[in-house]
């Protein structure tokens, strides 16, 4: 399978039609349409529902997502290879809400006063998603919150605290206090991270089960539930970096106590030959964390 008929299909599944496809990619509509119908001959399966306008099967779906990786993946290849003779290109960083990420823009602006060819990729979301474009070469770097398998990465350990806390709408009764108790989270209904790994480290702080509090829902990215505690529905239980950005004219965030705040990697590949751009970033972020012990 070619990669510019991948390219071809990504741009049908863009453009929701034959033809527009056609003018984008500069190229006859017989021709396109040919080609989609090689393209699920050779996979011996319907990719489109076909209509006034293309919609996926989940055999399309699927074959959206593993052409992206791969497209994307084949991009980084050739950038890497065009930055042997010079320092361009794009590095690719992913993170969740987390306050070690915050020195990311502050790193970005140094580095590019030595590489100012270089430009960056700035990837949210989920900690597993962020592994898996990892470990799929999609990714350069990740923020990640331990405690998290890190075992198919090198990684550097930051020294900045990640507090957990609560999220409660601004005008919430217990607004007004410095911090919130295991006692007072206890009567509060909560939102609280859907990832196993973290549950266990709040139930050691809580010394009891997690399944013991009013848990009206669980979240995987803070801007999905921050609703919740707007209206008063429920309260959020995250960490600091991942509420930085509300308006605190809308949302009151207090730490709790006793404190709870857990460690926070950058992490990369593990033995990934890492040249060009990422490799002079990986350099340099070492060095800076060698100097300061922060990145």
């Amino acid at each position: 399978m070619e990669l510019r008929l991948l390219e071809y299909f990504l741009t049908v599944v863009r453009e929701e039609n034959i033809s527009r496809a056609a003018e984008v990619l500069h190229v006859t509509q017989p021709t396109l349409s040919r080609q989609m119908k090689e393209l699920e001959d050779e996979l011996h399966t319907t990719l489109f529902i076909r209509g006034k306008r293309l919609t996926l099967t989940d055999s399309g779906v699927m074959l959206r997502r593993r052409a992206e990786e791969v497209v994307s993946l084949m991009n980084k290849i050739d950038s890497e290879f065009r930055e042997q003779e010079e320092i361009s290109g794009v590095i690719s960083v992913g993170s969740g809400g987390l306050k070690a990420a915050s020195v990311l823009p502050e790193l970005i602006e140094h580095f590019r006063e030595r590489y100012p060819l270089v430009s960056f990729e700035i990837i949210t979301g989920t900690a597993d998603l962020i592994k898996e474009r990892l470990e799929h070469g999609l990714l350069d770097f990740g923020f990640l919150l331990e405690p998290i398998d890190i075992e198919k990465f090198d990684y550097l350990r930051l020294p900045t605290k990640e507090v957990w806390g609560v999220l409660l709408p601004a005008n919430h009764r217990l607004s007004t206090e410095k911090a919130i108790t295991r006692q007072q989270l206890r009567e509060l209904p909560l939102v609280v991270t859907s990832r196993n790994a973290l549950r266990g480290e709040i139930e050691e702080w809580l010394k009891y089960p997690v399944s013991e509090l009013d848990i009206v829902a669980t979240f995987n990215l803070i801007d999905n539930v921050a609703p919740l505690a707007e209206r008063g529905i429920a309260c959020v239980l995250a960490v600091e970096g991942a509420v930085d950005m509300f308006d605190p004219a809308r949302f009151a965030f207090r730490p709790l106590k006793p404190e709870l705040f857990m460690t926070s990697v950058l992490a990369w590949k593990k033995l990934s030959p890492y040249a060009g751009a990422a490799g002079k970033f990986l350099e340099y972020i070492k060095s800076i964390h060698s100097k300061h012990t922060k990145v």
